[in-house]
């Protein structure tokens, strides 16, 4: 399957609200359908964080998504990018949509001038984590959150 990539549309809305739900039934959690309108209307607005891409099947459908933002570090000059969600429906995966996002992000995040792109995910979804781990390096950090 041919995968391609581009930024998120208004147009996109319709397609990514499904994916966007299975991807929050994914990791159990609900939000309140004020906070799924902020994030579209963010991903919309022109330097606005976050940002997204789409990844399209050869029908041209959209069969995922990821949204990533910049922020500046103690540690750097230059900015980090945190690709804070990835989703791929069920039916596409394992047809390098996944790869092709976090590319898509890593190759904006270097011409942005960023000198980190990171994610997180859990420690549970060990179909994502055999990509990641061929992608990136896994770090000894533990979140907490408050």
């Amino acid at each position: 399957m041919s995968v391609t990539i581009r930024p998120l549309e208004p147009a996109d809305r319709t397609a990514w609200n499904p994916l966007w739900q299975g991807y929050l039934t994914f990791y159990e959690t609900d939000l309140d359908d004020a906070v799924t309108e902020v994030t579209w209307a963010r991903l919309m607005t022109p330097g606005e964080d976050p940002s997204g891409f789409a990844a399209l099947n050869e029908a041209g459908e959209i069969i995922g998504f990821t949204h990533y933002l910049y922020h500046r570090s103690t540690w750097a000059e230059g900015p980090y990018c945190y690709l804070e969600d990835l989703y791929v429906s069920e039916a596409a995966r394992g047809t390098g949509a996944g790869r092709a996002l976090i590319e898509a992000v890593s190759d904006r995040a270097e011409k942005d001038g960023a000198e980190r792109v990171y994610w997180n995910t859990q420690s549970f979804n060990e179909t994502a984590r055999k990509l990641y781990d061929k992608l990136a390096t896994l770090t000894p950090f533990v979140q907490y959150r408050k």
